[in-house]
């Protein structure tokens, strides 16, 4: 169940007295990965969607209180200047913070379940009890009018960018599959599956690099069912790699699997990390919603960039190659998605995650990654985000779903999305 896992958690005594800001944004953001986790339509790419809007959403309401940060109105595409607020009115920053990510969430999650509307539910009126604790009527219902401006603001924007509406879980009702030896066909016998997960994906508006064409990948190699050939080797290096996995290799592959509704999905792994490590490091209310709002507009990117390029190239899933042309009875230790395979999804948006959270924690910054500790993966030690990335991406070939020139130009892609995302400009110095 995922309310006992949603309880409000105050960072410390002084939150007794009232709301600490902080609080409010990490517990919304724990609600928001365990959303994800039991929401059926939150593939990737619709999870990374929500995560930026609702970072920008939370940047945008503490922006507005500080001279320190730069509204990211006119820097990512199409978004104007939010509501600001009236220089004469007193606002609260955890009651703003609250009814701004109230707002957001329920309508990024409107269509979760029963489960989810109840988490939300407690979670609305435990941190609402915290906010007004301390607050006079006139300064809570001036902060709660104003952050669900700033919501409505954002959630406007976010109606105009081709992802707003999702249907039949992300899968086209009519699909025209391609006709060349190697055109994607599905993995799965699942009737839904017969067509590949959200083929216009690619097509949404991007938000800090210009479109999704923006980070193009390399071509693949040439198809060729030759022995020898080289699509042929970076096939058997599939097969071989999960016939002779070992066995932290084949827990590389478990940790960052990340399946819908069995996780909070690859982008909210990289989420819960900057999660934890914000609270790790006590970092303060600007860092932290500057971080959300960079990572979540990063993976967003990453997908629409990714998504654009698989559908370009259209590429089959090493089962099928393998099954073909090498052994028809080999099957991969992870379920393949059902989308076409090159580039990595999954290369991409950890290089995307990587650039941003290397750019914030800095270089060299080493850390363990809890994020599946409650679900019996165990904990992972890694010396810089980069080394995450990396086995992020190589977790994919262990787990037989992914050619190797798919991961490296994955990463490279996610490298080119995030120096978009760090290129723009949050603090006024």
């Amino acid at each position: 169940m995922i309310v006992a896992t949603v309880l409000f958690q105050p960072m410390g005594a002084a939150a007794q007295a009232g709301a600490n800001p902080q609080d409010v944004l990490f517990n919304w953001n724990r609600m928001v990965l365990e959303l994800v986790r039991h929401t059926p339509t939150y593939s990737p790419p619709v999870a990374s969607r929500s995560f930026a809007y609702l970072g920008v959403t939370a940047y945008e309401a503490v922006a507005s209180g500080t001279d320190e940060l730069k509204s990211l109105a006119g820097q990512l595409n199409e978004l104007s200047l939010p509501p600001q607020r009236d220089p004469n009115a007193h606002y609260d920053e955890a009651a703003i913070l609250h009814a701004a990510l109230t707002h957001g969430v329920r309508n990024f999650f409107g269509n979760t379940g029963p489960t989810g509307q109840r988490a939300m539910n407690a979670m609305e009126s435990q941190i609402e009890t915290m906010v007004s604790a301390s607050l006079d009527e006139q300064t809570l219902a001036t902060s709660i009018a104003y952050g669900e401006a700033v919501a409505a603001h954002i959630l406007e924007w976010s109606l105009t960018d081709g992802g707003a509406l999702v249907e039949n879980l992300g899968f086209p009702y009519e699909f025209e599959p391609g006709s060349s030896p190697q055109s994607w066909v599905p993995t799965s016998t699942i009737g839904l599956q017969q067509a590949p997960l959200l083929p216009n994906w690619g097509d949404n508006r991007t938000f800090a690099m210009p479109n999704g064409a923006t980070c193009p990948v390399v071509e693949p190699p040439v198809y060729d069912a030759q022995a020898g050939s080289e699509f042929y080797t970076e096939a058997m290096e599939v097969y071989e790699a999960v016939q002779a996995i070992e066995p932290d290799e084949e827990a590389i592959a478990r940790f960052w699997s990340d399946d819908p509704m069995l996780s909070p999905t690859p982008p909210g792994h990289w989420i819960a990390i900057a999660l934890q490590l914000l609270r790790e490091t006590d970092a303060e209310l600007h860092d932290s919603v500057d971080l959300f709002a960079r990572l979540g507009i990063s993976l967003a990117d990453s997908f629409i960039g990714c998504w654009h390029e698989k559908y370009l190239y259209d590429l089959l899933r090493p089962v099928t190659y393998i099954n073909l042309h090498i052994d028809p009875d080999w099957r991969p230790i992870l379920i393949t998605p059902p989308f076409p395979e090159y580039p990595s999804g999954h290369s991409t948006q950890s290089g995307a995650a990587a650039a941003v959270l290397e750019a914030h924690f800095g270089p060299g910054f080493a850390f363990s990654d809890k994020t599946h500790e409650r679900d019996g993966l165990g904990v992972r030690s890694y010396q810089d985000f980069w080394h995450a990335a990396e086995e992020a991406a190589i977790s994919r070939l262990y787990g037989g779903i992914h050619y190797r020139v798919a991961i490296e130009s994955g990463l490279d892609q996610g490298r080119c999305v995030g120096a978009f995302t760090n290129a723009l400009v949050t603090w006024e110095r």
